[in-house]
């Protein structure tokens, strides 16, 4: 069909990569930063101007990147809400990330609607700080006359693709980037606009949804713009995963998510139930403590990195001599234990050595993540091969527990921006759908990530027995507080 493009608009950069369509190989990338103030001591704004991800676009777009390219898809940052007044423009800078200042906002509206469950069945998550939901409380609150003046609402990505096709009348998004902001349901496929209103406190125009392979619009240059998704949905299409298949992302916090059918309402609200970009469903469970676990330890250790600290636990055996680590240090999520402190365990004259504690630190960081997963597949999602993902993914000591630990195929992919690759294939798809060629309910069939493959093999019944001991000392330590 010829090459497509795609762009991941991340919190810090834009990424851009040239496809060839019917097979996805990458023939050229793109990149540039998005020129934005970093606060005083780091991390990032919680404001950022939209046109900044114009500017990095263009940026990473030059020197002809784009020559020969018939399509174009757009993955952008989750979360990030750009509100708008009639005539189109920012009412104020897009509220971005996980926005801590959000966070009363939450708890207000999840009063307001009557609780967790009710929020639940309504959308298929809990207000968190960092949705568009949440953020609108927020506005509403303490910016009343930007909350007033606000009439249309619009995430990164849509943002994007209404720029790239030159500000037409119709304003699109889809499914995927629709699911997370706390006022669509994927159950329904619907916008619970009362849930704006509830938020903003007045109605808002929203974004129609249209399909995984239809194409929001056509340049006037004839370049075809796909429907664009988020940046997890996307990341989950440029990797390939499919029904069976279970994603663990290895950042600060983790995550695990998985393919399924259906969209799965969870009454405790540990489930986030987020729409795919393919017509699937990814619910979604989120651990608030993962890598941090890992570098609290290193430090605690006085060893200088990760990969030190891994060197390290490969001396200890499976159990770390018994030494157990819950490793709640930021609170956690799954189990529902906010105000929770880590916890180690198992303390003895011939486990206090360094080796074993760093080895709990890796058992104790994947047990918490096998924990979510066993929050899925007590919904009935079945899970047969996981993706890992994140630079601690590379570790020895993390490819060494993880397969008998979760008791599957564990695939280790090797670094990329799959999240680009995806806006890529999704924009090959609606240009092979547009051209009669591809089938608008399949997408198509790209050359699978370069992976390592890791198999639980005759190491299973040990990796069992030692989740089962974690399992234990979190039932002692915190019982009935984790019900999958």
């Amino acid at each position: 069909m010829g090459i497509v493009a795609g762009l991941d608009s991340s919190p810090d950069f834009t990424r851009i990569v040239v496809c060839d369509a019917d097979t996805g190989a990458v023939l050229r990338q793109g990149y540039a930063p998005h020129p934005v103030e970093r606060p005083e001591g780091g991390g990032r704004p919680s404001d950022v101007d939209p046109q900044a991800w114009l500017l990095s676009l263009g940026e990473a777009a030059a020197g002809g990147l784009l020559e020969g390219v018939q399509a174009i898809g757009v993955s952008a940052q989750p979360n990030a809400l750009v509100p708008l007044d009639a005539q189109g423009a920012t009412v104020r800078p897009a509220l971005v990330g996980g926005d801590r200042r959000a966070q009363v906002a939450g708890a207000d509206l999840v009063d307001g609607l009557g609780g967790r469950q009710a929020w639940a069945e309504a959308v298929g998550c809990v207000p968190q700080a960092a949705q568009p939901v949440t953020k609108l409380r927020w506005l509403a609150r303490t910016e009343p006359d930007n909350a007033q003046r606000t009439a249309l609402l619009l995430q990164a990505h849509d943002w994007l693709v209404w720029q790239l096709l030159g500000r037409p009348t119709r304003r699109t998004t889809d499914r995927g980037g629709a699911s997370g902001t706390g006022y669509w349901s994927a159950a329904t496929g619907a916008y619970r606009t009362d849930l704006v209103e509830l938020a903003l406190g007045h109605q808002a125009v929203l974004p129609e949804v249209i399909g995984p392979s239809e194409a929001a619009g056509t340049t006037p240059e004839g370049l075809l713009i796909s429907a664009g998704t988020g940046e997890t949905m996307a990341a989950a299409l440029g990797l390939g995963i499919g029904p069976g298949d279970a994603v663990v992302s290895l950042g600060a916090s983790g995550s695990v998510m998985a393919v399924h059918p259906e969209a799965l309402v969870d009454s405790t609200g540990m489930i986030t139930s987020l729409a795919d970009a393919t017509g699937m469903h990814l619910p979604v469970v989120t651990t608030l403590n993962a890598v941090r676990a890992l570098r609290g330890t290193a430090e605690l250790l006085g060893v200088p990195d990760l990969r030190s600290l891994s060197d390290l636990a490969m001396k200890s055996t499976p159990g770390s001599h018994g030494l157990v680590m819950l490793p709640y240090l930021e609170g956690e999520r799954t189990p529902s234990l906010p105000h929770t402190a880590g916890t180690l365990t198992g303390l003895r004259r011939e486990s206090m050595k360094p080796e074993h504690l760093a080895r709990a630190a890796f058992e104790g960081m994947l047990c918490g993540l096998a924990d979510a997963l066993d929050v899925l597949r007590g919904r009935g999602v079945d899970v047969r091969r996981i993706f890992l993902l994140g630079a601690a993914a590379e570790l020895p000591a993390v490819q060494a527990v993880a397969p008998a630990l979760f008791g599957v195929q564990v695939v280790v992919v090797q670094p990329a921006d799959y999240a680009a690759i995806g806006a890529a294939r999704q924009a090959a798809w609606a240009l092979g759908v547009s051209q009669g060629t591809l089938d608008p309910h399949t997408p198509p069939a790209w050359q699978g990530a370069v992976a390592q493959v890791l198999e639980p093999g005759e190491e299973l019944a040990v990796g069992q027995a030692v989740r089962q001991q974690y399992v234990s000392v979190r039932e002692q330590t915190h019982p009935g507080a984790f019900r999958p």
